[in-house]
């Protein structure tokens, strides 16, 4: 039976938050997988995915009151959605998501709204 004997010590790698950031913002560049950065940077997926989580908490829990900015629009069409010619915003958020309201809904209520889609 032939035994394998470690000597040394193991350590973790610590990654300072700036190389974090600049691993976690090659994903989707050029097509770029997770996988793909990974395997790049000799780390595994699930470590990528761990980065992602933490950076999430962290934002979630340290972020500023949302406010809102005034829109105007420039050249193009205004048009009312559905039948009843009700106006309905579409919000674009950070993460790729997309929020669609009424347009006449309380500004602490759209807030609420936004934080939970950005939070889920």
């Amino acid at each position: 039976m032939r035994q394998e004997v470690l000597i040394g010590v193991e350590r973790r790698r610590r990654w300072p938050t700036e190389q974090k950031l600049q691993i976690l913002s090659e994903v989707g560049v050029d097509g770029a997988t997770v996988a793909d950065v990974a395997r790049r940077h000799d780390i595994t997926r699930q470590q990528i995915y761990q980065w992602r989580r933490d950076l999430r908490r962290r934002r979630t829990g340290a972020e500023e009151a949302p406010y809102f900015l005034p829109v105007e629009l420039h050249g193009g069409e205004v048009r009312a959605l559905g039948s009843s010619g009700d106006r309905r915003l579409e919000i674009g958020l950070r993460n790729g998501r997309t929020v669609r309201v009424a347009g006449d809904i309380p500004d602490a209520l759209l807030a609420r709204v936004i934080r939970i889609a950005e939070g889920a």
